[in-house]
This record gives C-alpha cells, sequence and structure tokens, in this order.
C-alpha cells in the first residue's frame, strides 16, 4: 500500500474547528445559491467600493498546541501574589463542583440570554436563586438578575435615584469612602446628564436638603463600618433616597441596607466564587424597595404559568426602558453577567446560609488577629470597628513595606503617602498573615485561635436570610452535580442545536479558546496588581489591540467597555469630549429609525440630542432625509450612530456617503460593530469613515454569551479620538466608564485565542462562509417565506429577514407561533420582530455545517405547510401544531383531542428520534407573569426531597 502525500493548507486548522461546510458541501451550497464559488458570491455581495486593499496578515495561524504553548508562556510572564488589596476584589475559592459543571461546561456558557423562557429554564431558575440571595442578604425586596460590576451598578443606583427621588435637588452625595472606581464611573455618568456629585464624609458634611441621594460604602474602602441609618432617615425626610454599595458576603454578619432604611443597594457578588480575573467579568447586583421596580435597570427574572398551569420562569418587564423610552432612557442596560450570577447563585447554594456565615467569620477572625500583630509590633491599625479590612499607619516605612511584603508573595495597598491597607479573604491562610507580619518586621506565628471579633453589637445582624429550601439542599457533590445537571438539561445551548440570532452571532466557542480562563496566571490576577506583575496580561491584551486595529482600520482600541451597550456609551463619550477639546458645543446625534434601543439610549447617557433618520422603502437610510437633518443640525451636530451592514442585514452602498454628510458637518461618525462577523477580512469599519466603533468580542471574536453575559465591547478610534479614550477607574481618572482597566479582561484569553488560532486568512473565510450560510438560507427558504431585504445583487450580508407578517391575516399565525413551533423542531428561535416587527431575523454564523442549516431550513418549511393547512381550512385555526407548541413530554401521555397526531405535534421535520430537546414547560403565559410578579423563589415542593 502507498501513500499520496495530501498538502494542508494552515487554515484548514480554522476550518476543522470555526468554518462547519466542508469544502464538498460548499460546491453543494454554491449550486443552491447559484454561483460559482465563494469568491463569486462576495463580489456580488459586498460592493467594491468598500473592499479592503490589503489581506489580514500576522504569521501563519497557529495549531492549538502551538497556541496553547504561547498562552502558557505568556501566562507565565504574569506573577501570581496574593493579592491583599481589596477595593472591592478579593481572593475566594470556586468550589469544584461549579468551575466544572459551570463555568467550564458548554451547556452553561454557550446559552444565549433567555428571551426565549420555554427552552431557558434551567438558566432561569439559577438567576432567580441569585436575585433571592441578592433580596435576602441586602433585605430588600426585589433584585435583578446581575448588572456588568459594582461601579456601574452605582452608577445605575444613582441614575434610578434621581429618577425616583421626589427632591428636586441636582446634587448628588458620594462616601468619600467608596471606592475609587466607583467614585470614577459615577461621575463620569453624573456629568452628561447635569448631576452636580458631591463626595464627603457622610457624617459632617451630608446635607439632606442639598441632594436628591445619597450613596454609602459598606464597609468603607479602608475597612471602616458604620450604620448609615440615621444619614437615610434625613435623607428620606428631605424627599431624597440612601443608596448602599455593600459587600454581600460581610452582610452574612452585618446589619443588612433593608433594615437602616435604604432604597437601593448595590455591590458585587465577585467573592462568591467568582475569581478576580483581573478585573472581571464578576456580576454585580442592584436591589431595591418592591414599589421601586418598574424603575430597576437590568433584567428581571420573574415566576409565571405555562399553558398548563405549570410555574415557569420567564424575564418579567422584558421590554426594557431604552425601548420604551429610548432617547430619554436613563440606562442603556440590555445586558447582564449571567454565567457570573449563575456561579455566585451555586455558590450560595454549596455553602449554604450557615457556610456563608462561617466563611465570613473565619475572615473576620483572621482580619482581627492579623490587626493584632500588627498593634503588639507598635503599628497604629484603624479603623477600632472593620469587617475584613484594615489601615495602618507606618509613616516613612511605605515603599519598604510593601517591597517587604512582595518579596514574601504578597501584594499591600498603598494609602495615602503614610499608610496601608490590607484586605484578608477567603483564601487566606495562617502564613499568609505571618508573611504580613514578617513585612512590617513583626515575628510571630499565627498560633493564636482564640476567637475575638471587632464589629459593633448594634450593627450585628439579626434577621434571617437564604431560607428557601434550595439554599439548604443536601449539599454532598452527587446531589449538588444532579442539581446543576437538571438545570442545564432544561435549556437549550449551542451545545445541542444551531442558534440562528440576527445581530447577534451565536458562533462556536472552541475548547481550546476557552481552557486558558480557568488557568490561575489569568484567573487569580487582581487587576491593581503592579505592572511587573501583569506582563503576560499587558502582552496579550496590546497584541490583541494590534490585530484589533489591523482588523478595523482604527489606530488605537480601549479595552474597557465591559459590554456592546457600554462600548456604545464610551465612544459616544470619547466624541464627547472630543469635541470639548475643540470648544465646539455640539450636541446632536443622528440615528436611523431601524437602530436598536440602546443606541438612543447611550446617546442620551452622552448628553445628546437624538434625532431621527428615516429608512428607505428597502431598510436603508434615507440619505436624502439624512442630509436635511445634518444641515438642519449645523454646528450643533456632534455624531451619527449607524449599523454597518445594516440593521436588515444588507452592505449598503451608501454608507461613505452618510460618513461625507457628517464629516461635512463636523461630526463624528460613529459605526456600530453588532455586524462586524460580515466585514472581517473584507471591509475596514475604519477605512469606510468610521471615527470610532463598539466591537462586541462575544459576538465576533468567540467570547461566549454565557446565558446573557459576559461581554465585552472595546472600542476603536481613529488617531484624533485617543487622547479621549476612557481613563482608569481604579485610580479615579476621569471618564473611566467600567471599573477596572481593561473591562473583563480574564476573558480576552478567549478572543486573542481565536485571532492565533485562525490567523488573517482564516478570519477572512470565516466571513466569507458566514456570508454564504446567509445566503444558503434565504434561497432554501425562498418561495416559503419572503426575504426582505437584499442588496442590489440579490444577496443579503451575514443575516437575513424573512416576513413572517402575511400568515397573521392568511391563517392567525404569529412570529411568536413560529417562534414556538421551532422549539419542537430542536431549534432556537431567530431574531424575533426586530427590526421589524412581526419579522425573523436569521443568522446562521460560519460555525455551522450543512446539515445542521438543512435541518433548520426543513424545519422552516414544515412549519410553512403547517400554516398552508390552516389557510386551506385543512386544520383548525386554534386548536393546532403552532397554537399548542411547544409540546413537552406531557403531551405523548394522557387524553388527546387535538386534530392532529401526537407525532406531528412532538416529532416534527428537524427534531432528532433519540436525542430530542424537550421543552420542560409548554408556552409560558407572559401576561400572567407580569401582573402576578413574583421575582424571588417562591414556596417549591421541588426541592423537598433534596432538603436536609
Amino acid at each position: 500500500m502507498s501513500f499520496t502525500p495530501t498538502d494542508y493548507l494552515p487554515y484548514d486548522f480554522a476550518n476543522r474547528r470555526h468554518i462547519g461546510p466542508s469544502p464538498s458541501e460548499m460546491n453543494q451550497m454554491f449550486d443552491a445559491v447559484g454561483v460559482a464559488d465563494l469568491e463569486g458570491l462576495i463580489a456580488e455581495t459586498v460592493p467594491g467600493s468598500i473592499r479592503q486593499a490589503e489581506e489580514l496578515s500576522w504569521g501563519r495561524p497557529r495549531s492549538e498546541r502551538e497556541m496553547l504553548h504561547q498562552m502558557r508562556v505568556t501566562a507565565a510572564k504574569n506573577k501570581v501574589l496574593r493579592s491583599l488589596l481589596g477595593q472591592g476584589y478579593h481572593g475566594t475559592v470556586t468550589p469544584p463542583v461549579v468551575q466544572r459543571n459551570i463555568l467550564e461546561n458548554p451547556a452553561w456558557y454557550t446559552a444565549y440570554t433567555p428571551y426565549q423562557p420555554e427552552i431557558s429554564q434551567g438558566r432561569l431558575e439559577a438567576l432567580l436563586n441569585f436575585q433571592t440571595m441578592i433580596s435576602d442578604l441586602t433585605g430588600l425586596e426585589i433584585a435583578n438578575a446581575s448588572l456588568l460590576d459594582e461601579a456601574t451598578a452605582a452608577a445605575e443606583a444613582m441614575v434610578m435615584g434621581h429618577r425616583i427621588a421626589r427632591s428636586k435637588a441636582r446634587a448628588f452625595f458620594v462616601d468619600e469612602n467608596c471606592h475609587p472606581q466607583n467614585i470614577a464611573v459615577m461621575k463620569t455618568r453624573a456629568a452628561p446628564l447635569g448631576i452636580e456629585v458631591v463626595v464627603g464624609d457622610p457624617e459632617s458634611e451630608l446635607n439632606a436638603e442639598q441632594v436628591f441621594g445619597a450613596i454609602f460604602q459598606y464597609p468603607g474602602t479602608y475597612g471602616r463600618v458604620r450604620d448609615f441609618t440615621d444619614q437615610i432617615a434625613a435623607l428620606h425626610a428631605a424627599k431624597a433616597v440612601g443608596i448602599v454599595a455593600a459587600d454581600p458576603l460581610a452582610l452574612t454578619l452585618l446589619k443588612e441596607p433593608g433594615a437602616m432604611g435604604a432604597d437601593i443597594a448595590v455591590g458585587s457578588a465577585q467573592r462568591f466564587g467568582v475569581p478576580v480575573g483581573f478585573g472581571g467579568p464578576h456580576a454585580a447586583y442592584l436591589a431595591t424597595k418592591d414599589k421601586h421596580k418598574r424603575n430597576m435597570p437590568g433584567r428581571i427574572v420573574g415566576v409565571s404559568v405555562d399553558a398548563r398551569g405549570n410555574k415557569a420562569y420567564r424575564l418579567s418587564l422584558q421590554t426594557r426602558e431604552q425601548h420604551i423610552r429610548r432617547e430619554k432612557a436613563t440606562s442603556n442596560v440590555c445586558t447582564a453577567q449571567a454565567l457570573l450570577a449563575v456561579m455566585a447563585s451555586f455558590y450560595a447554594v454549596f455553602h449554604g446560609p450557615e457556610g456563608l456565615k462561617a466563611i465570613a467569620q473565619r475572615i473576620h477572625r483572621k482580619t482581627v488577629r492579623l490587626a493584632k500583630g500588627l498593634e503588639e509590633g507598635g503599628f497604629t491599625v484603624t479603623p477600632n470597628h472593620f469587617f475584613d479590612t484594615i489601615t495602618v499607619e507606618v509613616g516613612g516605612l511605605q515603599k519598604t513595606v510593601m517591597e517587604a511584603a512582595v518579596t514574601r508573595g504578597i501584594n499591600l495597598r498603598p494609602v495615602g503617602k503614610t499608610q496601608i491597607g490590607i484586605t484578608l479573604d477567603e483564601a487566606t491562610r495562617p502564613a499568609t498573615i505571618e508573611a504580613v507580619w514578617g513585612a512590617f518586621g513583626v515575628t510571630r506565628k499565627d498560633d493564636d485561635y482564640t476567637p475575638e471579633y471587632r464589629l459593633p453589637d448594634a450593627i450585628l445582624r439579626s434577621s434571617d436570610y437564604l431560607t428557601h429550601p434550595v439554599f439548604h439542599m443536601n449539599r454532598a457533590e452527587t446531589e449538588m452535580m444532579r442539581y446543576m445537571r437538571r438545570l442545564a438539561d432544561r435549556d437549550l445551548a449551542l451545545d445541542r442545536a444551531m442558534i440562528p440570532l440576527g445581530s447577534c452571532t451565536m458562533k462556536l466557542n472552541a475548547a481550546a479558546e476557552m481552557m486558558p480562563v480557568s488557568w490561575r496566571e489569568f484567573s487569580m490576577i487582581h487587576p491593581m496588581a503592579p505592572d511587573d506583575q501583569t506582563q503576560g496580561y499587558l502582552h496579550l491584551i496590546n497584541d490583541l489591540k494590534d490585530k484589533l486595529c489591523q482588523i478595523t482600520g482604527y489606530d488605537a482600541m480601549s479595552m474597557q467597555p465591559n459590554s456592546g451597550a457600554q462600548g456604545e456609551y464610551a465612544g459616544l463619550l470619547t466624541i464627547a469630549a472630543y469635541h470639548r477639546a475643540n470648544r465646539e458645543k455640539r450636541d446632536i446625534c443622528l440615528i436611523p429609525i431601524s437602530a436598536h434601543g440602546t443606541n438612543p439610549a447611550s446617546a442620551h447617557m452622552a448628553g445628546m440630542e437624538v434625532v431621527v433618520v428615516n429608512s428607505a422603502e428597502n431598510g436603508d437610510i434615507d440619505v436624502a432625509d439624512f442630509r436635511a437633518k445634518a444641515q438642519a443640525a449645523g454646528d450643533r451636530l456632534a455624531a451619527c450612530m449607524i449599523t454597518y451592514p445594516s440593521t436588515h442585514g444588507v452592505f449598503e452602498e451608501t454608507v461613505r456617503e452618510v460618513c461625507q454628510i457628517t464629516h461635512e458637518h463636523g461630526g463624528q461618525v460613529y459605526i456600530d460593530g453588532a455586524n462586524l462577523n460580515a466585514m472581517v477580512g473584507l471591509s475596514k469599519l475604519g477605512e469606510i469613515g468610521g471615527d470610532v466603533s463598539h466591537l462586541n468580542l462575544h459576538k465576533t471574536f468567540a467570547i461566549p454569551h454565557g446565558g446573557g453575559g459576559p461581554g465585552m465591547g472595546p472600542i476603536g478610534v481613529k488617531a484624533h479620538l485617543e487622547p479621549h479614550l476612557p481613563g482608569n477607574g481604579l485610580v479615579g481618572e476621569e471618564g473611566a466608564v467600567s471599573a477596572a482597566p481593561y473591562g473583563s479582561a480574564s476573558v480576552l484569553p478567549i478572543s486573542w485565542a481565536y485571532v492565533l488560532l485562525m490567523g488573517g486568512a482564516g478570519l477572512t473565510q470565516a466571513t466569507k462562509v458566514a456570508i454564504l450560510n446567509a445566503n444558503y438560507i434565504a434561497a432554501r427558504l425562498k418561495g416559503a417565506y419572503e426575504v426582505l431585504f437584499t442588496g442590489p445583487g440579490g444577496r443579503v450580508a451575514h443575516e437575513c429577514i424573512i416576513d413572517t407578517r402575511p400568515f397573521a391575516d392568511s391563517a392567525g399565525v404569529t412570529v411568536d407561533d413560529i417562534a414556538k413551533r421551532l422549539i419542537d423542531n430542536g431549534f432556537h428561535a431567530p431574531t424575533m420582530s426586530w427590526p421589524v416587527a412581526g419579522t425573523l431575523m436569521i443568522e446562521p454564523t460560519e460555525s455551522e455545517t450543512k446539515a445542521e442549516l438543512d435541518r433548520f431550513c426543513d424545519a422552516m418549511l414544515a412549519i410553512r405547510e403547517e400554516i398552508r393547512e390552516i389557510e386551506e381550512g385543512r386544520i383548525d385555526p386554534q386548536n393546532n401544531p403552532l397554537k399548542h407548541a411547544p409540546h413537552t413530554v406531557e403531551d405523548l401521555v394522557g387524553k388527546w383531542d387535538r386534530p392532529y397526531s401526537r407525532e406531528q405535534g412532538c416529532f416534527p421535520p428537524g427534531s432528532f428520534r433519540v436525542d430530542k430537546y424537550w421543552s420542560p414547560v409548554n408556552r409560558v403565559d407572559n401576561v400572567y407573569g407580569d401582573r402576578n410578579l413574583v421575582c424571588t423563589c417562591p414556596p417549591l415542593t421541588d426541592y423537598a426531597e433534596a432538603a436536609e
């Protein structure tokens, strides 16, 4: 037997991983689409006027082994010390059962936002557990399903407070003991809205009559623990609101914010088992009184019922304010940190209330022992009462002590010029305490185990918390593992099937790319660690920035925004700062009517006035209307916000003209990068006229969605905007939009690995195949459904919008009916009713194989035939598979009085017979859920068997 050598092109590595269709499958798809090859399709789809001249190139693509080796070498440049730096970031111990079964489990990290509740019951239950945990610990009636980080949560609380306060004051008081990044981000948010931020001592400088609200850090950044009941009472007397930024672990011991009378509580659940990861991602929280629930930012999970009356979870108040109020919105939040909130909730389930309290007690006792040793060594320790943080006066020895600590593997926090801050955590061992003493020149052993507390009796917690049975499960790992598996099995994530969501780009998150996230060299680095300890991170981030600049045509990148909406906001703030630097008062932003709701909300938050631009009949921007409104804005024109390719899934040929009009009138062009998956390697945002764009790394660059977060929305800018990029909130710099300088840095290795594995050629091939896959679906569905928008060549970009509105008249079938029927076929529905009501926007991504695309098309065609049966009177318009979808296992048993068979209902074309996904609930009643809003765990018999 002889063998013929086979050439293996470098990007074939990427083909076998990220690019679904094989070369032979592509040939079949070319026939269906009606093109000779991939290049021919791209020529018909992407206007030649916007094509980039040079190919992407940064060396050959890496193999998985090469990439992982390079990642190991890079990780080794980070020095993992015990960082006792505090400032809201703590060492924690992630239970292995949570790390393995949640963080590293694609059933959890590849899930999409739970907008389709029937196929999201597992993650919705876990998020409801999170809300219940936060509500219990804070003593407030309702909590949301997480926010981005504590600093942005504090800013959201400030703006929410302004909205609910009855005081007419325009100033907001900030406790000087708040973490620096919290103060910095609140100042950033306040400035465009005309809110004056007053920072001071709450005991001596708070004048309740002159502010609409105040926020207090609990415990303070330097360790002080105090009761804010009197200050909050004074605020209420002045019709102002009281906000407490609280450490949830400390709340297991300390008086809860609700007991102080607080209206809102915010904080971070990071120390509930979520690694510090150089600043994120972490789940922040916001809790409030029940009467303020309709003013809350973010998502709220609630309890409803399904069509059979069974309990079912859903996102309550789903139409958030940025969609209702648009340019008048006070928040652009449309995301969460779902995966991290799930981790935190399982940490609480794993430990239970007794376990959490024991952890908090141990941390406090260790801090007391540390303080006693330092005091015996002659040092002055403040404050008198503390939880886990102390401040030590060292005079002129600050640098000496800190350097001595580093030689012992410890990072300490400089406070002013003569003090040192120390924060202990769950991971602190006796050897750590002894090393800190040694750095201060104190020689002793940590052998004093006599429990001692330095918390005032008056502020100790007296109320119960985490009383729900889920927090009292049998915590044997067997039971924990099975509970996590049961919840995962209720969901439909990317590990089961294609999630064809337009503008959401649910692509493969390759296993090799995900692996480094768990490495200690990335997961255990504090965001305040000195630069010489973070060289690996800095190299990775800078190289990723360089590659993103080459991809986009921009000159600089800020990695700080930790969501797409944050990227929008940061980009617009950058534009506003540029105009201010030029002494121009520009405040009008032109936004197409088809824009996502976060666009006008972000513009309003940046202090701009939104002027809406009409769309032409084909969905493109109405250039004549755009020109007229740019002229009318005149020297007030600050910016335009456009999405490219368009929101309608088309490469608009007028994009350069729109950019030119904006520039002619002195404005800056913001191009939303949501659809960048159709451009990488083919066209550059910065070359077609963009001045700034945000990039969704959780879409185009392979970071997983995690059930609704983490996300990353870094912004790229042209050189003239670079001086106005966000500052570093950790050191209190102006303009910070998020807590940490590099946002959710611990997920950046995923995107870096992705671009290393793919190389420039692989990324370009991925873009082309994404366009092929979308056009293949459009071709296969042609005739059964109308594709609403196409380019001049009759092609769609990376997504297509199909019109389902005619079926409402012909058969009484709504877009919701089709979406729910797709669940029976084993699919997540495409994006519903956006940007056009009553339509479906389909984006298959390059990751899907032809077989999966065909399975989806078969399902859609079968649904069309069921609609035809209704249209022709062959089946009842109300009693049919579409109206009863989704079907559950309960539909396989018992009485059957429907005019279609169980098999047709439960096993339609496209569904698997053996590995079929079964929705755990029938169709969820949204109206019932909003009328009967329940957002914490109700009494459930489901847990009875697992309870101790």
